[in-house]
């Protein structure tokens, strides 16, 4: 299991974070506190779920921050 998940805000990241980062951070942060690398059948539904709640947050919160000395992107 990852024990940290990378900064995805700049200048951490040279460039804009993609979904693809977005996603696999939320994913790494579900395994963590979950303590499961993948759920069993019963857990799945709920576990998804937590990834793209996370996934939609980190979207949220990436888009709002204002990074002093960095153009807004978008």
């Amino acid at each position: 299991m990852c024990r940290s998940i990378k900064t995805l805000r700049p200048p951490a990241l040279p460039e804009e974070a993609t979904e693809e980062d977005m996603r696999a951070a939320a994913l790494q942060y579900v395994r963590k506190v979950s303590g499961f690398r993948a759920p069993a059948a019963h857990n799945r539904e709920a576990f998804d779920r937590a990834v793209d709640e996370i996934t939609q947050a980190t979207h949220r919160l990436l888009d709002s921050l204002e990074v002093r000395g960095a153009a807004k992107v978008g």
